[in-house]
């Protein structure tokens, strides 16, 4: 889901049913099944392409602004040097979010051993998601044993310009963004990407 959602219905509504479906397309945020890699050129060279690519062929970003940080003590980019990182956007109350947490936590128990290091960074959508117990519950219900810090002032969010649940990035040894995917879906391409990464 993303922030601009209310500010899409009520351009949408402004605009007419005429216009709706030619400025829906250029405003909805890519399809669940898109996915982009450093290593191809998008044949979309919109502004919203390029906006959702911002991250990708820069060093993973700090994190900021965390709270808490359940499952592991506080991590620094210079602890994850030499892995390959996937970091996460979710939230807890996110139906999206919840779909995607399986593969998540099966990629990490399948090749944490390997130099995985995921990062769920919880980030709330609404007041009850800022608990910190809340999200603990979570935890335990979706059997998430990766670290995962609270972003509950959005500093993280900001630092990625993320604007979506959940949103997966992935870097390369060297720290570096390789790839991300919006929403559900393409589990066996970012599966297969891990897997390349991982070498």
């Amino acid at each position: 889901m993303s922030f601009f959602q209310p500010q899409r219905r009520k351009l949408l509504s402004l605009l007419g049913l005429g216009a709706a479906s030619a400025v829906g397309a250029a405003l909805l945020p890519r399809s669940q099944n898109r996915s982009v890699t450093a290593f191809e050129t998008p044949s979309n060279t919109s502004l919203w392409t390029k906006r959702d690519d911002v991250n990708l062929g820069q060093p993973l970003h700090p994190f900021q602004g965390i709270s808490h940080w359940l499952n592991s003590e506080p991590l620094s980019i210079a602890d994850l040097k030499g892995k390959v990182v996937l970091v996460q956007f979710w939230t807890f109350g996110c139906i999206n979010s919840q779909r995607t947490l399986p593969y998540v936590t099966r990629w990490h128990q399948q090749y944490a051993d390997q130099g995985l290091q995921v990062i769920g960074i919880h980030t709330p959508e609404f007041k009850y998601e800022h608990a910190a117990s809340n999200v603990q519950k979570a935890l335990a219900e979706y059997q998430i044993a990766y670290p995962v810090p609270l972003d509950n002032n959005y500093q993280t969010w900001k630092a990625y310009r993320n604007r979506y649940w959940p949103h997966l990035f992935l870097t390369n040894r060297e720290g570096v963004i390789t790839y991300h995917h919006i929403g559900e879906g393409a589990y066996q391409e970012t599966e297969q990407t891990i897997q390349a990464l991982l070498g």
